[in-house]
């Protein structure tokens, strides 16, 4: 996995803090992921040693439900960094919600798009500079933590409407009843769908004095950020996330982007490359991804990648790797367990 200066996860103490309520010891937690003891003192991470560590904890409390249930409603408020901050003690649970999914973006991995339509607000979590997907700890941690700011925000008892994960969620009874409403499992993507006339509740946390001093901060550092990332990274990144819908074409990244189409096209062109490039990059990358997860089709992953029909994949990807998808495959998942049985024998002696 390519390592990006943004690659680096500062994992909050409060994490630790809420996992020792819980009777499980941080260094339980770093033997358990196979990572340095330093990390509970220093704890800045690698993508792949922060998957690691939601991994371990996962193993560690047996059900991934309850490790959900129990962290998300453990972890004090006192104990938030200052990006969480900045949504709990937002104006209402809209603006908490916006501030959350703008704010996402200086804590990768994980990354969030929400939509408002009709009686609906869907929050989609995503990942930002990785192939593989997060853990599925993670991925309930992070919606259920979107509802229980909702409720610590309102001070009510909010429900969801409905959500949706990829993969197994241990006990789904349990998370029904958290979340209160049905879940869906071995869905498309990970999404908290909320009930959108619950977005206008005021924050009885709101307190327009540490927002004042909370958000310039936030927004500097933001925009050094997205300074520092290329114009193609950003471009590659959108194009991802927007595959399952189609062919995104310049127009729609630019604006996206907040720039006209000229000036993408001309800034692409400055860093020698170009918008049919990137997507043509952007679609290998994704398909070696999906291709990587067993539980897809090879259907799946043609359409998840913006493919009408599956032959205009197959072709496309003979081009990029010169095999099929099916051999690719067999191969590669083959390769990754001889290497992976390899390495647990290498420990365990």
């Amino acid at each position: 996995m390519k390592t990006h200066t943004s690659d680096r996860i500062k994992i909050p103490p409060g994490f630790w803090e809420g996992l020792r309520q819980l009777g499980i010891a941080a260094h339980d937690v770093a033997r358990q992921a196979r990572l340095p003891l330093t990390i509970i003192t220093e704890p800045v991470v690698t993508t792949a040693q922060y998957f690691a560590i939601w991994q371990a904890y996962s193993d560690l409390i047996g059900d991934t439900a309850i490790g959900i249930i129990k962290l998300a409603t453990v972890f004090e408020a006192a104990k938030y960094p200052p990006t969480v901050l900045a949504t709990y003690h937002a104006r209402d649970y809209r603006d908490a919600l916006n501030r959350m999914v703008r704010y996402k973006k200086l804590c990768p991995p994980e990354s969030l798009r929400i939509t408002e339509e009709g009686e609906h607000c869907t929050i989609a979590l995503e990942w930002l500079y990785t192939e593989q997907p997060g853990p599925s700890m993670l991925v309930g941690i992070t919606l259920a933590f979107l509802l229980e700011l909702g409720r610590r925000g309102t001070g009510q008892p909010l429900t969801a409407q409905f959500v949706e994960f990829s993969h197994p969620m241990g006990d789904v009874q349990a998370l029904e009843a958290y979340f209160g409403c049905p879940i869906l499992v071995g869905a498309k993507c990970n999404r908290l769908t909320l009930h959108r006339r619950d977005l206008d509740r005021p924050f009885v946390s709101y307190n327009e004095e540490l927002l004042e001093i909370l958000t310039p901060a936030l927004d500097r550092s933001l925009n050094e950020q997205q300074r520092s990332r290329s114009m193609a990274e950003r471009v590659k990144w959108i194009m991802k996330r927007s595959l399952t819908g189609g062919c995104p074409d310049i127009r729609t990244v630019a604006k996206e982007l907040r720039m006209s189409d000229r000036t993408l096209q001309r800034r692409l062109t400055d860093e020698n490359t170009s918008f049919k490039h990137l997507l043509t990059q952007a679609r290998h990358e994704q398909a070696r991804a999906y291709l990587a997860d067993p539980s897809l089709d090879i259907k799946e992953v043609a359409f998840l990648i913006g493919y009408e029909d599956q032959n205009s994949f197959y072709r496309a990807f003979r081009l990029w790797e010169g095999d099929t998808p099916s051999n690719w495959r067999t191969e590669h998942l083959g390769a990754n367990s001889v290497s992976q049985e390899r390495l647990d024998r290498t420990t365990i002696h």
